[in-house]
């Protein structure tokens, strides 16, 4: 089987189309375009579909799997890379046509469509989003393949990785400047010009219908794009107060002082459940466009901490709230994660309050993060006990239901020593208006109705198992369907595009390889968000780090390459024992240097160490399409364990990246260790 795994290597290289005039620039170019395509597709598709809050990583597994058949569809003599611009026109197009937006209204859910069109069901859109970006990673990743096979394969995976590299950097950098759509869209149609033959030119005919659909809504009236979401307003009305929409929903509105103490009576109830407090220092996490910044000027606070984690919003508010909090000298801001201000910061506050920080919104389309995980575990709360004053109060408010009222008043009880205030109002649906109120001492705080669980207790979140919205530990049934069939689905679809799966059997122990890598990306994502913050600039510090690591590794391969190959295996189980041992929560005490040098170390040894036995195992394949495919495809398998972590939490992924990596070692024993005769690959 090796040998007509070779020997398909080199018949592909036969028919790869004409010799683009730089074939390491174009391949470093190909691979910018697959990885800032993925990262845009996440993007955009959220932001027009409601349905893809709940299923984070959804985009990235169709990507992954579109990125497997496009590697193992290139040895066909149709240039699937011809497609590319069609299938962005229709997923851009689609999305447009039949986005689905909108959320609770009056207490009813209501999803609709453009034009005020009824949406599509979730079962009809996803899987149309699914396929639709499918065909668009595959008909990159096809271009990226064909031009892979000109060179040895550790060289191609170098300069792959090189590309991704800088497409990283130029997705984040647009990030940071709030870049809208047509920016993004502008470099990848550049990118797909300058990449294209003159006699195929006609191909990209289909970029018109994708730079149209993204000036228009680009530029769409009151339409803002943050590093993190779509944000749109509402006119401003006779009061000064205009409504705010994420990504197509209601997320909050900037309201004068006058209305909300006529109509938002509950934000103030912290201040009246501590009325000795002095007030001389307030953290408000989750500040917002202003609204509670502007509550604590108004109740006495001599200083406000105002933290916000989305810089457009704090613009927004700044520039039109009517009452200026922002513009007060009583008022710092920071823009960075709340969870991250706590570790750094050493102010005692009179009230830290979290003030609806519940933005639905997911980190980046890695793992089953929200932005705001990890505020309200039981060492959150511990912290903010470690920074309230003598007679410090923490409170929180939102529309909640019954069973996180449980969830929050049991981590309150625990962390303060008696339960909070509850205070409690009819809201405009199932879910009345709470208020949750406690202090460090007894007494601090005066009420007439302490919580109490209303069922069975529930217990507090943990920084390991941050998902305040489970009732119990599982994955819901919607969601196991759903994995099942993008499952099944995936099967049937790389058994068509590919062929028949054993010419992948020699290279099943890069599958495994895949998967555990994916699961040790995600591990890494969820460690830096808890020790730096869930922020875009975190989560683009991780891929970057890890793609660097990719490098490393592979120039280490070039330059030193292993016999043993099995004894790299020692070092890689010792490096994820270590990180096991370690937990996730065991850093926060260092200083922000130590900190970071501290989980570098742990979270990337064993992102090089792995990668270091693929560069070996990858430099001798005999395919090296089919064998990247293979590894990809193990990927995908590796974003649906991702949701084993809604059941054991993020530290047992550990175990089973482990546990991939034996399976790696013991289904390639006997790779280990056998040099490839196969002669160097032109170039």
């Amino acid at each position: 089987m090796e040998q007509s795994s070779r020997g398909d290597r080199v018949a592909s290289r036969v028919d790869v189309g004409p010799a683009p005039r730089s074939p390491r620039v174009r391949l470093v170019l190909l691979s910018f375009l697959m990885l800032f395509v993925e990262l845009g597709l996440i993007r955009w598709s959220g932001a027009y579909n409601l349905y893809l809050s709940f299923f984070t990583n959804f985009i990235l597994l169709a990507s992954f799997l579109g990125v497997g058949v496009g590697f193992l569809r290139s040895r066909s003599r149709f240039d699937l890379f011809r497609l590319a611009s069609l299938a962005l026109a229709a997923q851009f197009l689609f999305l447009a046509v039949f986005p689905a937006e909108g959320g609770r209204v009056g207490g009813v859910l209501r999803v609709i469509g453009a034009f005020g069109w009824p949406a599509l069901p979730k079962w009809v859109s996803l899987p149309i989003v699914f396929v639709l970006s499918l065909l668009v990673m595959a008909a990159i990743a096809a271009g990226v393949a064909r031009v892979f096979v000109r060179f040895e394969p550790l060289e191609a995976y170098r300069l792959d990785i090189l590309g991704s590299i800088l497409g990283i950097v130029a997705f984040s950098a647009l990030s940071f400047a709030d870049a809208p759509p047509l920016v993004w869209g502008g470099i990848v149609a550049a990118v797909l010009v300058f990449l294209t033959e003159r006699s195929r030119i006609r191909d990209l005919a289909p970029l018109a219908i994708l730079v149209v659909i993204l000036t228009v809504f680009s530029f769409a009236p009151r339409t803002y794009w943050s590093p993190y979401q779509r944000i749109t307003t509402t006119p401003v009305e006779a009061d000064g107060s205009l409504g705010i929409y994420v990504n197509g929903r209601p997320h909050q509105r900037i309201m004068p002082l006058s209305y909300m103490k006529a109509e938002q009576t509950f934000r103030f109830v912290p201040y009246q459940r501590a009325p000795d407090n002095a007030l001389n220092n307030v953290l408000i996490i989750g500040a917002g466009s202003g609204n509670d910044v502007a509550i604590a000027l108004s109740e006495g606070a001599h200083h406000v901490d105002a933290v916000e984690i989305d810089p457009l919003l704090y613009r927004l508010g700044r520039d039109l709230h009517p009452d200026h909090p922002y513009q007060d000298p009583r008022v710092s801001v920071h823009i960075e994660d709340g969870r991250a201000f706590l570790h750094d910061t050493t102010t005692q506050y009179d009230l830290v309050l979290f003030a609806i920080p519940d933005s639905l919104a997911a980190l980046a389309g890695q793992s089953s993060l929200r932005l705001e995980s990890f505020l309200f575990t039981e060492e959150a709360i511990q912290e903010v006990r470690d920074h309230l004053a003598s007679d410090g109060v923490v409170a929180m408010y939102h529309y909640y239901l019954p069973t996180v009222v449980d969830r929050y008043g049991e981590t309150l009880t625990r962390v303060l020593g008696s339960p909070p205030c509850l205070d409690e109002s009819p809201g405009s649906g199932p879910k009345p208006q709470v208020v949750l109120t406690g202090g460090i001492r007894p007494g601090s705080v005066v009420c007439d109705g302490v919580w109490s669980p209303s069922a069975a207790s529930m217990a507090p979140n943990t920084d390991d198992y941050p998902f305040p919205y489970l009732v119990s530990r599982g994955i819901p049934g919607f969601y196991l369907i759903a994995l099942l069939l993008i499952l099944l689905g995936s099967l049937a679809t790389v058994r068509v595009a590919g062929g028949p799966f054993r010419e992948m059997h020699p290279y099943v122990d890069l599958f495994f390889m895949g998967a555990a890598f994916l699961l040790l990306e995600t591990t890494n994502v969820v460690r830096f968000a808890l020790l730096f913050g869930t922020t875009w600039f975190v989560n683009a510090l991780v891929f970057g780090g890890i793609l660097v690591s990719v490098y490393l590794a592979i120039e280490v391969t070039r330059r030193w390459p292993v016999r043993r190959q099995g004894l790299l295996y020692v070092p890689l189980f010792a490096s994820i024992a270590f990180a096991w041992v370690m937990p996730l929560g065991s850093l926060l005490d260092l200083s922000s240097i130590a900190r970071f040098t501290a989980a570098v170390l742990v979270g990337f040894t064993p992102v090089f160490m792995g990668n270091l036995i693929f560069a070996n195992r990858f430099r001798d394949v005999g395919s090296s399409t089919i064998a990247f495919g293979t590894n990809l495809l193990g990927a995908i398998v590796g974003g649906l364990l991702e949701y084993g972590a809604l059941v054991v939490g993020y530290r047992a992924l550990l175990i089973a990246v482990a546990v991939l990596y034996a399976l790696a070692l013991v289904t390639g024993r006997s790779h280990l260790g056998r040099r490839s005769e196969l002669p160097a690959a032109g170039r």
